[in-house]
């Protein structure tokens, strides 16, 4: 039997270090194909390029491994996702991983990730997808806790699945692996981003602006968020879904309105 194949991709580019540290953890379980921006496409969610070329390049010094195959992309995370499967590959990918996210994607960052956003893209088509993210977001983080534990998470997603439709956002701890005190599955915990635009100056005296921020979990009490998780030495992973429909606002806005 062939092996499964397995996409991957990220937002923070084909040179980015927890890509790399992705591609070791999955090059034993399958075929491997990497389509990936060809820099850093961070915070760009689901978007698509619609009017630029789109441009696809194989990178040959990627990976000597006889079963990883990578290419750049010149556009978003969503748009390499799309070109991998349908430009790159004769098989529908058997998974699709998207990361690992130099930074958090806990809470209400979810809606900003490109991470997620490829992940997501592949759950439309009905692919068990993941993505994966650390809470550290120095281009020289230490992945070691996502490859102690994502092996096991990518083995059980190829052998157990996902519902149609929902791929898994999954974060780690910036901790020791030895300190992880396991997998917690989770909510999406209610937060907000305390956010800040910097006014600066160039050296020509123009103006500009640097986006700065933290984010604010608003039911810190709460045990049963991602935030809660994370902050409590846990892996979290959080099933998510495109349709963003609030049921209980719609019944009440039939009774109330109509």
């Amino acid at each position: 039997m062939q092996k499964p194949l397995i996409l991957i991709t990220n937002d923070d580019g084909i040179r980015a270090k927890g890509l790399r540290a992705l591609v070791e953890i999955a090059k034993p379980l399958g075929r491997v194909l990497v389509v990936a921006p060809e820099a850093e496409r961070s915070g760009q969610s689901h978007a698509i390029t619609t009017q630029t070329p789109l441009r696809l390049r194989s990178v040959q010094d990627y990976d000597s491994s006889a079963n990883v195959t990578a290419y750049v992309c010149n556009g978003t995370p969503v748009d390499c996702v799309k070109l991998g499967m349908t430009h790159l590959v004769s098989d529908v990918p058997d998974v699709v991983l998207s990361g690992v996210n130099h930074g958090s994607n806990s809470s209400i960052s979810v809606i900003y990730s490109g991470t997620i956003a490829a992940a997501q893209e592949a759950s439309l088509y009905g692919i068990p997808s993941m993505g994966l993210s650390l809470l550290d977001y120095s281009p020289n983080a230490d992945f070691s806790p996502v490859q102690a534990i994502g092996s096991d998470l990518i083995k059980k997603m190829l052998t157990l699945g996902v519902s149609k439709g929902i791929c898994l956002n999954v974060n780690f701890p910036a901790i020791p692996v030895e300190e992880i005190r396991g997998v917690k599955f989770c909510r999406q915990a209610n937060g907000t981003w305390d956010e800040d635009y910097n006014l600066r100056h160039d050296p020509y005296g123009g103006e500009y602006f640097w986006l700065s921020g933290s984010l604010i979990n608003n039911e810190p009490l709460a045990t049963d968020t991602d935030e809660w998780a994370l902050a409590n030495g846990y892996v979290s992973v959080t099933p998510i879904q495109p349709d963003m429909t609030c049921y209980a606002e719609l019944e009440r806005l039939k009774a109330k309105w109509q």
